[in-house]
């Protein structure tokens, strides 16, 4: 995390009103975004916002054209010092954080970046995945007949959460003693990707990275000793010609791999049953014919309301978007919320439609570009067996009260989903 943006540039009166509505700490908006995007669209392509020293850029095509444009970057480091490009590097105290971040895909850019994707494909490959689905499945249906037996509860904490924890600490090998620590880990580290994050959250997250990496460095030691047919296993084995992953670069995958793995997939479940619990009719639907319906609902309800609402990028090279000029060292904010309710790129783009073809649904909520998320097809099985054991071993099931929301913008989602039978 850096901090003194450059100047601002002088903010016009279109340009005020419908930053004015962009309030990502506030629940209200928290919990419905859209009309305020449906602003932002309407006033221009990209809108400075004082408060984090960002431009947002509301549209579909500039935002899934800036993925693909190597004028930004996740980092500038590659280029630049912090000093070069008019940063102040992160807080030392920041440390333990700070590394096991930058050492992650998801945070550099070519040529690390492609080095170690290229060898994390390797280990992480298309079979794998293939492999895990029928534990993912059976996983899903356990997770699922355990919530129905009991007549209800939270679906958050007795479905969402623990499943996709479960497939990653499988693929990884954690001992199932252990995998109650990943996810206060995960969340703890997650904080940090919210605007502005504060000083104790800042505590939180450099505390979990730090016994985070530890656990993670004493299992690579284990795998070395005795390899298994985990994913660990496969990173320390995997080779590009004579280049290997070094031991942080092992340790910052695993933990984007939770990172990323598992918050989409919580926020997607939650948020897909919300949406289908307020409109009977799509349930009913799907609920009809599951299988064949469940790819093209899947899709939709990550258009629908994406579980990552904003992604961060730095500009390396001055661009223009929509005739704002905006100079090397600014950061743009890709709202990846709005962009997927775009009516330029999507008919009735608020109409929740589990029948909107998924091979039509460019949403952009697993980015684009070179960043594109490697564990995407990993998501969308966990997410089909999940909705698919509820709609096949569990129907009828029905929505207690509105939840209420966490108090995160970028990773949004419900704080609960109490359901019943």
């Amino acid at each position: 995390m850096t901090s003194a943006p450059p100047p601002p540039p002088p903010a016009s009166p279109a340009d005020a009103r419908p930053t004015d509505l962009f309030r990502p700490w506030d629940p209200a908006f928290v919990a419905d975004p859209y009309p305020a995007y449906d602003a932002l669209r309407a006033a221009g392509r990209a809108h400075w916002f004082e408060p984090t020293g960002q431009w947002l850029v509301p549209h579909h095509d500039d935002v899934s054209a800036l993925l693909r444009d190597r004028r930004l970057g996740r980092t500038y480091l590659h280029r630049f010092s912090h000093e070069e490009f008019g940063r102040t590097p992160p807080p030392p105290e920041h440390e333990p954080f700070t590394v096991l971040n930058g050492e992650g895909m998801l945070d550099l850019e070519d040529p690390a970046h492609g080095r170690i994707r290229r060898l994390v494909a390797k280990a992480f490959t298309p079979r794998m995945v293939e492999d895990l689905a029928p534990t993912v499945r059976r996983l899903a249906g356990e997770l699922v007949a355990s919530l129905y037996a009991d007549g209800g509860g939270d679906l958050l904490t007795a479905v969402a959460e623990p499943l996709p924890v479960a497939v990653i600490a499988e693929m990884l090998g954690v001992p199932p003693a252990d995998r109650g620590l990943l996810r206060p880990w995960s969340e703890a580290i997650t904080g940090m990707y919210e605007l502005n994050p504060t000083e104790e959250t800042a505590r939180r997250a450099v505390r979990a990275s730090e016994e985070f990496s530890a656990y993670l460095r004493a299992l690579i030691a284990a795998r070395r000793r005795d390899s298994g047919d985990d994913l660990i296993s496969a990173l320390i084995a995997a080779h590009d010609g004579g280049d290997v992953l070094s031991e942080q670069e092992m340790v910052s995958t695993c933990v984007l791999l939770l990172n990323a793995g598992h918050e989409a997939t919580v926020n997607t479940t939650t948020l897909g049953w919300l949406h289908l619990f307020r409109h009977p009719d799509q349930l009913a639907l799907l609920a009809a014919e599951p299988e064949r319906r469940l790819p093209d609902a899947v899709e939709e309800m990550l258009r629908y309301d994406t579980p990552l609402q904003l992604f961060e990028r730095w500009v390396l090279d001055d661009i223009e978007i929509g005739g704002a000029a905006i100079p090397r060292g600014s950061e743009v904010a890709l709202l990846f919320g709005s962009a997927n309710r775009d009516p330029a790129r999507f008919a009735d783009p608020g109409r929740f439609d589990i029948t909107r073809p998924a091979a039509g649904n460019k949403h952009v909520s697993f980015g684009a570009g070179i960043h594109y998320c490697l564990g995407a097809p990993l998501a969308r099985v966990e997410l089909a067996a999940s909705f698919g054991a509820f709609l096949r071993d569990a129907p009828g099931m029905r929505l207690v009260r509105e939840p209420e929301w966490r108090p995160g913008y970028v990773i949004r989602g419900p704080r609960e989903l109490h359901v019943t039978w």
